[in-house]
């Protein structure tokens, strides 16, 4: 049975669900509590607990209605939490680990966020910005920056924590990154930081 896991495991061997218009049903990832869609090109994926048939029976496709927000709510649920619609892009981690963990960032912004949403989580950082590394959807690694103090955009300190961020996942392992699509400084720092764009995704926290 293909899952959320095996999925992302596949695209960042540049292997992609083919482009067919199929909504593809797998059961929700783990260790979270926590259900999404995923869009690849010309076709998407539906990580759920509900059916197969109750999934397919909206009147959705995959070429953007999956995502559409009548679909998200019902599938959310009521009162269910629907989180933003990112970018997702992939590069292998090296291993080579160079910033020292931070201890005192607990209460940043940008920590608290990650905690929310992965697992086993550490923040590295340095007097430019923070680092978090940490198993996030269906497992995988997952690494967000965010500049602090005076460090100013357009400089290179965001490209070079990114560049380092992925020295804190082991060699050759696929760590993912989730981007916001209107922050354009963020996508072109990581992707001049060798990671690729595989699709887009929203998660959600459902309640049924």
């Amino acid at each position: 049975m293909d899952t959320l896991a095996s999925l992302y495991a596949a695209t960042a061997e540049g292997i992609f669900p083919p482009p067919d218009g199929t909504i593809l049903v797998v059961p929700p990832p783990t260790p979270l509590d926590v259900e999404a869609v995923v869009e690849f090109t010309a076709s998407a994926v539906v990580a759920t607990g509900l059916t197969e048939s109750d999934v397919l029976s909206q009147p959705v496709d995959a070429y953007g209605e999956v995502v559409s927000p009548d679909f998200l709510r019902w599938l959310a649920g009521p009162g269910g939490i629907i989180g933003c619609h990112d970018s997702v892009l992939v590069r292998r981690g090296t291993g080579r680990a160079s910033l020292p963990v931070r201890t005192d960032l607990d209460d940043h912004p940008r920590v608290k966020a990650s905690r929310k949403r992965r697992t086993q989580v550490t923040v590295y950082g340095d007097e430019r910005g923070l680092v978090t590394v940490g198993r996030g959807l269906a497992d995988r690694w997952e690494v967000s920056v965010e500049l602090l103090g005076d460090t100013r955009h357009g400089q290179g300190a965001g490209r070079a924590l990114i560049a380092e961020s992925v020295g804190h996942v082991p060699d050759g392992e696929p760590v993912f990154a989730s981007v916001a699509p209107g922050n354009a400084a963020s996508l072109r720092a990581f992707l001049a930081c060798g990671f690729t764009p595989i699709g887009a995704e929203v998660v959600l926290h459902p309640d049924r």
